[in-house]
């Protein structure tokens, strides 16, 4: 008699990836069904910086578009970087990991970030924008120390703070070139 496990809701899959619960990074990282749903996580995500950026001034439609796309095109760099320092240049024996269970895994790690859409709100846009990357990272950190089956969470740390270090660095290169002008 076959066995089978139920799996999570994609709003308890949000919710779980959001509590950085290692069960649903891992529920995740085996699914293959959820590569869409981990997608649609970056592209919510994306899109609800791109909305709460508004607090910082830019009340156009090019400057939610502009914001929306550096946060998605910031999210696949990091995720590259990601998987090259994690999987090439610090994987540990047990490491088995392709791009497709990295990128479920991480994908979910941005669910914190749907929670920009709050940086609309007069007087909130930095502490929210502070908090969710902060909360972002914690999330990468659980999804890669899943992904990549460390032992040391300290190993995901230093490969998940290398990876932002650079996206972050590749951000604010492309805003300061094809940016908006705030004069």
């Amino acid at each position: 008699m076959a066995t089978t496990t139920a799996t999570n809701t994609f709003l308890q899959r949000l919710i779980g990836a959001a509590a950085l619960d290692t069960a649903i990074y891992e529920e995740v990282e085996a699914d293959e069904t959820a590569t869409i749903q981990a997608f649609a996580v970056v592209i919510l995500s994306s899109l609800a910086a791109g909305v709460g950026a508004r607090g910082f001034g830019g009340h156009t439609v090019d400057n939610i578009a502009f914001v929306s796309t550096i946060s998605l095109l910031t999210w696949a760099a990091w995720a590259l970087i990601t998987f090259e320092i994690g999987v090439r240049l610090m994987p540990k024996p047990q490491t088995r990991s392709d791009v497709g269970e990295l990128l479920r895994t991480i994908g979910f790690a941005s669910t914190p970030g749907c929670l920009r859409v709050l940086g609309v709100l007069p007087g909130v846009t930095m502490p929210v924008f502070t908090v969710t990357a902060i909360w972002m990272l914690a999330a990468m950190v659980v999804a890669v120390r899943q992904a990549l089956d460390y032992q040391s969470t300290a190993r995901a740390v230093a490969v998940c703070g290398l990876g932002w270090v650079l996206a972050i660095a590749m951000a604010i290169v492309l805003g300061l070139t094809f940016g908006p002008s705030l004069s």
